[in-house]
């Protein structure tokens, strides 16, 4: 044991010669100034802490990934472990790769804490937690915080079919801490072929039990409120109250209307999907978002149920909710995160055949029968009305 424990310190004393290091002060004050500070600490450590704005790397793959993050070799780079040993090897390793402006932090991040600098922590990242979402967390743009409003938030899902399914099960994989599922269907065998929450042994259960039942067997960690009722005039301010997001996974335009008419009068953004034997398309409403367009802007007045069949009536190809569904999931994400442009005033339309996207401009018609200034807010027995007239 002596004999190792002399190598070792030895082995630090080497380092300590050719890589420079910085005091937690100092450190702070380059980090302030541009430099990148970068963890090397693995990923169940840095659960417990980091500092702030630093990337999570951990050394074990630093070699393999920092080529990919850190393109510009002169970018000042400052390494940081738990107590300053492991950082040392780090910046050595960078060192030798080429990069010309790096040191160790010294002390590591005990050293960071005791002297009281910024640190983010969360306790919902417990054991389980870190190691289920440990790839969320290397993302330098979500990390522990992001991670965290996942968890806080609250996701609605109105269905629970081939659209809900994929974006459901996403979700769930996600962290999204509630999800609210709302379905009056029951899960038949024909729904299989693309409702893959699920499965042949729970045909004839609620979809909203069923999918429980998948959801909790991939995450349980998560909640999952369920309401096996259709939304209705005289529910859905009550089913969507308290989302952050809502998810459309409806096949009807009624209850399209009625998630357009209560996510603008409760300021809710919702993401809008839809699919058609081969094609698909995306979008999102933001009410918040005062260029919105919203989902009356795009259809006006509800078709006829011969201009718009249902998959029942005109068969999906089967993967294609999957696509449509995981894209809805994203953007819901997006949404929570504050990451990235979400679809607003955009319809992003996927042709499964043709293995092609394209992107539509939705503008705000001001003369909108949904959003116009003078509109003011629409009951929803309106709604419902509109949407029974022949």
């Amino acid at each position: 044991m002596t004999n190792s424990s002399d190598r070792r310190a030895s082995l630090i004393d080497e380092l300590r010669s050719r890589v420079p290091e910085r005091e937690p002060q100092a450190a702070l004050e380059r980090q302030r100034s541009g430099a990148l500070l970068i963890d090397v600490r693995e990923d169940h450590e840095r659960a417990a802490g980091s500092p702030l704005e630093a990337l999570g790397v951990s050394r074990s793959v630093l070699e393999l990934r920092i080529a990919s993050l850190v393109p510009d070799l002169g970018r000042e780079i400052l390494t940081l472990c738990g107590s300053g040993q492991r950082s040392l090897l780090a910046a050595d390793a960078l060192l030798r790769m080429g990069y010309h402006n790096v040191a160790s932090v010294r002390g590591g991040f005990a050293e960071w804490k005791m002297q009281g600098f910024p640190f983010s922590a969360s306790e919902a990242l417990d054991a389980d937690a870190a190691d289920r979402y440990s790839r969320h967390v290397l993302l330098p743009e979500l990390g522990i915080a992001g991670q965290a409003r996942l968890s806080d938030a609250r996701v609605t899902l109105v269905g629970a079919g081939g659209l809900g399914s994929p974006a459901a099960l996403y979700l769930a994989a996600a962290g999204i801490g509630h999800l609210r599922l709302i379905d009056d269907d029951r899960v038949e065998r024909s729904n299989l072929q693309r409702q893959i929450v699920h499965a042949d042994a729970r045909v004839g259960l609620f979809k909203t039990e069923s999918a429980r039942i998948g959801l909790q067997a991939l995450n349980p960690r998560i909640q999952i409120e369920m309401h096996s009722t259709r939304l209705r005039a005289e529910n859905v301010e009550a089913l969507l109250r308290d989302s952050d997001v809502v998810i459309d996974g409806a096949d009807n335009f009624p209850t399209r209307y009625l998630i357009n008419a209560a996510c603008r009068n409760l300021r809710l953004p919702w993401v809008y999907g839809a699919v058609h034997r081969f094609t698909g398309q995306v979008a999102v409403f933001d009410p918040r978002n005062i260029a919105s367009p919203c989902y009356r802007c795009l259809f006006p007045h509800p078709p006829s149920a011969a201009d718009a069949p249902n998959c029942a009536e005109a068969g999906v190809l089967g993967v294609l909710p999957g696509v449509i569904g995981v894209l809805q999931a994203t953007e819901a994400i997006k949404l929570v995160l504050g990451l990235g442009q979400a679809l607003v005033g955009r319809l992003l339309c996927y042709d499964a055949l043709a293995g092609q996207f394209r992107e539509l401009r939705l503008g705000r018609d001001p003369q909108c029968p949904g959003c116009a200034e003078q509109v003011g807010s629409v009951a929803y027995a309106d709604i419902a009305a509109i949407c029974a007239a022949p």
